[in-house]
Formats: C-alpha cells, structure tokens, sequence
C-alpha cells in the first residue's frame, strides 16, 4: 500500500508547473525588493549630498539691511 502511494506520488508531474512559477515569483520578487534598498539608499545619498552643498551656499542675509 505504502509503497504504491511512494510511486503514484513520484510519477504524477500535476503539480511541476505550479512550483516553478512559485520560485520564479519568489526569485522575481526578491530581487525587485533588493533592487529597491539600493535605489532608495543611493537617492538617500544623493539628496543629503545636494542638501548640503544648497546649505553650504546660503548666506543668511544681513539684518540690518532689512527693511520692516
């Protein structure tokens, strides 16, 4: 009994498709979310970049220039 439950389960490839498209979804989706850390840490960097270098360039303006 056990033993043709074994070979029945080893012949039937009903459920191959299944599992490679499962994998592959998996695979896809994986790499789709690492590919995203790494954009959204390199646009990070760059707006931190460009941030600062805008912050470096400001020159508060004179006071006493101001007229109010």
């Amino acid at each position: 009994m056990m033993n043709g439950l074994l070979r029945r389960l080893r012949a039937d490839r009903a459920g191959d498709d299944l599992i490679e498209y499962v994998l592959l979804g998996s695979f896809v989706a994986l790499v789709g979310l690492l590919g995203f850390q790494l954009i959204g840490t390199s646009m990070n960097t760059t707006f931190r970049s460009w941030d600062s270098t805008v912050q470096n360039q400001w020159e508060m303006p004179d006071p006493a220039s101001s007229s109010m």
